[in-house]
């Protein structure tokens, strides 16, 4: 896939003025009633306290803190929807004056669905449902592409206009009120519309259309056809979940080094972008049963199945590489955690060239360290290189110094700072690993 250089990049200092910068740049290739509001970027604080909606214990879960997006999984914050249950999505397409579309709506719709959906289905197995609704015709804004000076650093004013006159010009088209998730897709050839802008924006006072708060939208200006996963990705916020790449503060580097190609809150364009079981644990899709906490300081040995593959009779039918099937194991442990911190943990997981994964660059357990308390796009989670020596896939991994990161059968690693050594023993006739896990 062709990549591009990254448009400008906001400083680390205004990144955190405006709460954030939505989607990373490509590195390759009835009338609304409106209030006074303030948009803010997808990684902001809303205004107010949230409401945190507790689970029930597991003693090594870390505590959700006050950063936006935190990877706390003690409780699950209620300003955002949980995707434990089907919801519905409307996918609205706007054209401007100044532009006549060379696209059609069910064309747009088909760069998103049904892959953002199938996505979502395979990473929960079959947990959730995200249920589209495209318009099947144009709604026009009032005003030229041009005039709202679409960009990645997006003025406020501008930005809010955008929301206000889109609102406005969707609300006798569509009932609000029976929608989760509302996309705004522009016209992605009209002159204003700069395909680096999309990303999911916060309301700090929501708008209202159909007796309905709407607290956030995500705003597409993708090309045609767009990045991969893209949608997925912005999906991901609308569940609270943070960015997990890093913004190079001097507009040069790498955006990758944190997490690289495992998991799509980093990279659309990863290898191996299903989600991190941690995200999984967080997002309601698996049991707390199936998390073992490591405690103490004697030897602990687990079976880990990979994140890939689902209970059985759950999940769409889908076969991953070889023809594997992705559920067939018994929804066994997924996920062991070993706290290092009041904030922080060392998680521990299997990955595998299935289902989401399938274009995966290596197999092997995963092991990563987690911070609760760290903000979007700061590092929340960062992946351990047990290769550090070593890199792979340079034609296509996203950072190839971690696409090597995953342990194989029969090597051990002790992680640096934490002293907690995981050895990969073998691996089941039905594909899980056999791991001994040894904290400091």
């Amino acid at each position: 896939m062709p990549r591009q250089l990254p448009l400008k990049v906001l400083t680390r200092d205004a990144l955190k003025a405006l709460g954030g910068a939505g989607v990373r740049p490509r590195l390759r290739s009835a009338a609304a009633v409106f209030s006074v509001m303030s948009a803010v970027a997808a990684t902001s604080i809303l205004s107010g306290p949230s409401v945190a909606e507790p689970f029930s214990p597991v003693p090594c879960e870390l505590p959700r803190t006050d950063v936006h997006h935190s990877e706390g999984v003690d409780s699950w914050n209620s300003a955002y929807v949980r995707p434990t249950k089907p919801i519905d999505a409307v996918m609205i397409f706007l054209s401007f004056p100044d532009s006549t579309p060379l696209t059609t709506p069910a064309e747009l719709a088909a760069d998103y669905f049904p892959s953002t959906s199938q996505f979502y289905e395979r990473a929960s197995y079959g947990r959730f449902k995200l249920r589209p609704h495209p318009l099947k015709q144009w709604i026009r804004m009032p005003r030229a592409s041009t005039a709202y000076a679409i960009h990645r650093d997006w003025n406020a004013a501008r930005r809010a206009a955008y929301l206000r006159d889109a609102l406005a010009a969707a609300d006798p088209k569509v009932d609000f009120s029976r929608y989760g998730v509302v996309y705004f897709v522009a016209d992605p050839d009209a002159p204003g519309v700069d395909s680096d802008a999309t990303k999911v924006v916060n309301l700090q006072t929501p708008l209202r259309a159909d007796n309905t708060d709407i607290r956030r939208v995500v705003t597409v200006f993708e090309r045609h056809p767009p990045d991969r996963l893209v949608l997925a990705h912005e999906t991901g916020h609308v569940f609270d979940l943070p960015d997990l790449y890093h913004a190079p503060a001097d507009d040069k580097g790498d955006w990758d080094t944190y997490v690289g190609d495992w998991d799509l809150m980093g990279s659309q364009f990863a290898l191996s972008p299903d989600f991190f079981a941690w995200h999984k644990w967080r997002l309601g899709w698996l049991d707390p049963r199936q998390v073992a906490c490591v405690r103490g300081t004697k030897p602990t040995r687990l079976t880990l199945e990979p994140v890939e593959v689902g209970p059985a009779g759950t999940g769409p039918s889908a076969a991953g590489a070889a023809g594997r099937p992705l559920f067939g194991l018994g929804g066994g442990t997924k996920l062991a955690v070993v706290r290092t911190g009041s904030h922080s943990a060392l998680a521990i997981e299997a990955r595998e060239s299935l289902g989401n994964d399938v274009t995966a660059c290596r197999e092997g357990v995963l092991v990563y360290r987690v911070r609760s308390g760290t903000e979007s796009g700061e590092g929340p989670i960062r992946v351990v290189d047990t290769h550090p020596h070593t890199s792979a896939c340079p034609e296509n991994s996203v950072y190839p110094p971690l696409a090597d990161a995953p342990l194989g059968v029969g090597e051990s690693f002790t992680v640096p700072g934490d002293r907690v050594r995981v050895e990969v023993e073998d691996r089941t006739p039905s594909g899980a690993y056999t791991v001994v896990i040894t904290p400091g």
